[in-house]
C-alpha cells in the first residue's frame, strides 16, 4: 500500500469496473485511498451483471453508465463528469471483451462480425474516449490516460485469439494519441498487466494453465490486481509527468524471462513421468 495523498485534488474517469475481483475496481478504491475523486462508468449490461453500485458507495462516486461503441454515449458521459466536477485529470480504459474467445472459436476459424465486436470495444473504444475528451476539452493540462493490456500483443497466446490483435491495436492507438496530446503535458500510456484472477481473466479457456506458466516463469510471479492499482496510482500521478506513449510491463518480469530454473524442473519432472523414465535419466551426447 502507498502513502496517503499521492491523487490529492485529481478527479478522474474509471472505465470498466465489474466486480470487486476486477482491476478497474481495485484502481477506483487506490484512487479513493490517495485522495482522488471518480466517476464508475460501464456498459449498461455490465452494470447489471455487476456489483458497481456497492463501489459507488464506498467511495462516493457517482455511476453513469456509458457504451463506449457509441460515441453519444461517451459525450453524455463527459458533459455528466463536467456537470458533476469539472475536467479530469485521469482517465483509466480497462475495457475489453471477445466474442470469439468466449465461443471457443479457433483463431484460424473466427467468426468476422465478432471480430469487428472485438476491435471495436476492446480497442477502438480508447480512440473513441479520447477523441471525444480531445473534442470536449476533457483533459487538464498534464492529465494521464492509462489503457490496460496484456502480453499477447507482442507474444502469441493461442486461447487469448483475436484478442491478441485488439490488445496491439490499443497500444498503438495509445502512442498515437500521446503523440498528439503532449503539447498540453498529457500522458498517454498502457500497462500490460501479468495474468490476474478477475471474473473475466478466469473465463477465458486455459487461464489456469496460462496463469501457472506464468508464476513460474516471472522472477517476482504475478501480480495481484491491487498491486497493478497501486503502480497505476504513480502513473496518475504528478511523478511520472515525464512519462509517455509507452508499453509499461507490470508482470512481475515475465516479459524478459527466458526460462526459468522452477519451470524447467516442473517440465522435466512431467516428461520423464509421461515417458516413464526415472527422473535425472537421459541419454548423454
Amino acid at each position: 500500500m502507498m502513502a496517503e495523498g499521492l491523487l490529492k485534488g485529481k478527479k478522474g474517469i474509471i472505465f470498466g469496473a465489474l466486480d470487486d475481483r476486477s482491476i478497474a475496481w481495485r484502481v477506483a478504491l487506490a484512487a479513493h485511498r490517495e485522495g482522488a475523486q471518480c466517476v464508475l462508468t460501464n456498459a449498461p449490461i455490465a452494470l447489471r451483471l455487476g456489483t458497481l453500485n456497492a463501489l459507488s458507495e464506498e467511495i462516493s462516486a457517482p455511476i453513469i453508465p456509458c457504451d463506449v461503441t457509441d460515441q453519444e454515449a461517451i459525450a453524455n458521459l463527459f458533459a455528466q463528469t463536467k456537470e458533476h466536477f469539472g475536467t479530469v485529470d485521469f482517465i483509466l480504459h480497462a475495457v475489453g471483451m471477445s466474442p470469439n474467445v468466449r465461443k471457443g472459436k479457433a483463431y484460424t476459424d473466427l467468426n468476422y462480425t465478432w471480430v469487428h465486436q472485438t476491435l471495436d470495444i476492446s480497442a477502438l473504444s480508447l480512440h473513441r474516449v479520447l477523441q471525444q475528451a480531445t473534442q470536449y476539452d476533457m483533459l487538464n493540462d498534464g492529465a494521464s490516460v492509462v489503457a490496460l493490456s496484456y502480453i499477447g500483443a507482442q507474444r502469441i497466446f493461442s486461447k487469448y485469439s483475436d484478442m491478441n490483435d485488439a490488445k496491439a491495436l490499443l497500444e498503438s492507438i495509445a502512442r498515437n494519441f500521446g503523440s498528439r496530446l503532449g503539447g498540453k503535458g498529457i500522458r498517454v500510456n498502457t500497462v500490460s498487466q501479468g495474468p490476474t484472477k478477475t471474473s473475466a481473466g478466469t473465463g477465458i479457456k486455459g487461464f489456469d494453465g496460462m496463469f501457472m506458466f506464468a508464476e513460474k516463469m516471472a522472477p517476482l510471479g504475478n501480480p495481484t490486481a491491487d498491486e497493478c492499482a497501486d503502480y497505476c496510482m504513480t502513473l496518475f500521478s504528478d511523478y511520472t509527468r515525464m512519462v509517455t506513449m509507452q508499453n509499461l510491463y507490470h508482470d512481475g518480469g515475465f516479459a524478459t524471462s527466458g526460462i526459468s530454473e522452477e519451470l524447467v524442473e516442473a517440465l522435466e519432472k512431467a516428461f520423464n513421468e509421461e515417458s516413464g523414465t526415472n527422473e535425472g535419466s537421459g541419454q548423454g551426447g
